[in-house]
């Protein structure tokens, strides 16, 4: 089955609206089209992932690449893509709401948009300011015409894990100025959760799996919609890889024992030939 982009973007609105999914984060066109193979309903980009898979650190790819990025991604896969859009690329809303138009047109279902401020390390736009760039996001999908789900996130937790209520204000901020999916990376006690779920209702809160020990099952249970990994898988790829080279370095091949055979991935690539 082939479905449009129109199709891909029904599909990912529908997912907000009721239950919980998770969105798994494929760093490449070849950990997109695995996910699709095991049975995900949508996928999202991941600024980390991508970045690392072209040798180079977190924020250090450019505005043209992550567009040629999301567009392989969306072209590839059957499913609906959520980009990590990191901070629109620009500053100011203006130059946000431009970027957020050329996301679109790369095929996405989905974008987030955060308050870092790209122009000091470890920063975060004030409020008001984040709110602006949210409202020009919104804008921007607005006057496209299309049915993209639009994320706002916070990063103020990942600086100070006790900011929570600073955190719930700015979803809250961020809800009321049209963002469709609210999400502040960082949350790790159940607790918190529960309160911005409830802080944003009936908007829907993304979680990032911040505890390896919680399941689906425990965060649909406190009332979230959406699950990401975030940069984890990618993490745990490049670890096997980094283990069984050092094992080779060290003058042992036991490290490759348990890699996948190459029968099994030539059959499950031939499928979208």
């Amino acid at each position: 089955m082939t479905r449009t982009v129109a199709d891909k973007r029904t599909i990912f609105r529908a997912l907000h609206q009721q239950g919980c999914f998770v969105l798994p984060n494929p760093w490449d066109v070849g950990s997109a089209r695995m996910l699709q193979h095991l049975g995900f309903a949508a996928l999202a980009s991941t600024s980390s992932g991508y970045a690392w898979s072209t040798g180079r650190p977190d924020y250090a790819v450019t505005l043209t690449d992550v567009l040629q990025h999301l567009a392989s991604l969306c072209e590839a896969v059957d499913l609906p893509v959520n980009a990590d859009f990191e901070s629109g690329f620009a500053s100011d809303p203006e130059g946000v709401a431009v970027n957020v138009g050329l996301a679109v047109q790369a095929g996405v279902a989905g974008l987030s948009i955060e308050d870092r401020d790209i122009e000091a390390p470890f920063g975060l736009y004030d409020s008001a300011f984040a709110v602006e760039r949210i409202r020009a996001a919104r804008a921007a999908i607005d006057r496209s015409g299309e049915d993209v789900i639009l994320v706002a996130r916070t990063e103020g937790l990942l600086h100070d894990a006790d900011a929570i209520t600073p955190a719930i204000d700015k979803l809250v901020a961020f809800a009321m100025a049209g963002a469709d999916c609210l999400y502040a990376p960082g949350v790790r006690d159940k607790a918190h959760i529960a309160t911005m779920v409830r802080a944003v209702a009936p908007k829907p809160l993304n979680v990032l799996v911040m505890d390896t020990g919680w399941s689906v099952a425990e965060l649909a249970d406190l009332g979230v919609r959406r699950i990401s990994i975030g940069g984890a898988l990618a993490r745990a790829a490049w670890g096997a890889a980094l283990v069984a080279a050092e094992q080779i370095r060290t003058g042992s091949f036991k490290g490759l024992a348990n890699g996948t055979p190459g029968r099994q991935l030539n059959d499950i690539f031939a499928g979208f030939a």
